[in-house]
């Protein structure tokens, strides 16, 4: 009889070290979440969306988890968040309407979905798909809290646009607040998981290849 769970199709990591079951898809859920609020709280003070792990966090935990319970992780990160508890990018808390990032937290629902998906089909096993897993998961993000970003930034006073972002144009305010620097950081991150996770996959590999031999 097959245990309940929320995981289903291709293997991930995740399930390399947990079995699937119900129990531990609470566990993971709730460790996603919380690998991302502490992630959020690494920050450089970038203005008004500042620079934090979070979005590296969002992709690994999908990665890790898969789509299911990468998604569900991300949905009760934002329901801590909305409701008080101080887990947005520098202890933020509250409702999302009117906050600068507000697309880009809800947009880590759909990014951790992505790159789970991605994940239990192997991308996450080799180099190049690695990278491109995270490059597909950034851009889903810019897709869906830039514009959030450029409703936000619209209503913003003139004299402020043009003190923090050198112009009156609400697009070119929205690409030069909220896209054009954080590219190189989200670049370094995808080369830092395709370091990193492929590496695990072939140090897991060699222990079940080492724990066979041994059980022999």
């Amino acid at each position: 009889m097959t245990a309940f769970t929320l995981a289903r199709g291709g293997i991930t990591l995740a399930d390399r070290v947990f079995s699937r079951s119900i129990a531990a898809d609470l566990l993971l859920v709730g460790a996603g979440a919380g690998i991302t609020a502490i992630a959020a709280q690494l920050v450089l003070p970038f203005w008004p969306i500042p620079l934090t792990g979070q979005t590296f966090a969002v992709l690994l935990v999908g990665s890790l988890l898969g789509p299911a319970r990468g998604a569900l992780s991300m949905v009760l990160y934002i329901v801590l968040g909305v409701t008080g508890v101080p887990v947005f990018a520098d202890g933020h808390s509250g409702s999302l309407v009117g906050y600068g990032p507000g697309g880009f937290v809800l947009g880590f629902i759909a990014v951790a979905a992505l790159s789970g998906f991605l994940a239990q089909r192997g991308w996450d096993r080799r180099i190049l798909t690695t990278m491109a897993s995270f490059v597909a998961g950034t851009v889903m993000l810019y897709a869906i809290g830039l514009p959030w970003f450029y409703v936000v930034i619209s209503h913003f006073p003139t004299a402020t646009m043009s003190e923090h972002f050198g112009t009156t144009d609400a697009l070119q305010a929205t690409l030069t607040g909220g896209l054009y620097p954080y590219l190189v950081g989200d670049l370094l991150k995808a080369v830092i998981a395709a370091a990193v996770l492929p590496l695990t996959w072939t140090l897991v590999r060699r222990a079940d290849v080492a724990a066979q031999f041994m059980a022999e």
